[in-house]
């Protein structure tokens, strides 16, 4: 009787921490999930069409002019050198190089001719252009 006894009465040696790590791995996950879903790329205001057809295609490249005129690859703000440079480096990776091109409304459309003007340089042909759907009357 005094074994079961010591036994209810002995103190733990260590602490289980099985529960706080599970805590802090859903926190991670949440984290990750988070941050990942609020990178979206560069915001601008895009044109309208009545016509919008998805280019969702693995490995495409964004070029972004904002409105004040400033250039972006993907995320990345560049100069017309870096973005022929990044995007030649991308092409020799992937021959058939997907580009989506998204101006804001108010860009300078000589910017974006200019990036239009070097992916013709780079022999990319499969370019989109970014817009809204209007809506419909």
């Amino acid at each position: 009787m005094s074994a079961d006894v010591k036994g209810e009465n002995q103190l733990y040696d260590d602490i289980n921490i099985t529960p706080m790590l599970d805590l802090a791995y859903v926190l991670l996950v949440i984290f990750i999930i988070m941050t990942t879903a609020s990178v979206q790329g560069i915001k601008v205001k895009a044109p309208l069409t009545s016509a919008a057809v998805s280019l969702a295609k693995p490995q495409t490249r964004a070029i972004t002019v904002t409105r004040d005129g400033q250039l972006f690859l993907d995320t990345f703000p560049v100069t017309l050198v870096q973005l022929q440079e990044g995007l030649a480096n991308y092409k020799a990776a992937n021959p058939a190089l997907p580009v989506v091109l998204k101006g804001d409304v108010d860009a300078q459309y000589e910017m974006i001719m200019a990036a239009l003007e070097i992916c013709k340089k780079l022999d990319i042909t499969e370019i989109g252009l970014v817009t809204k759907r209007a809506p419909q009357e």
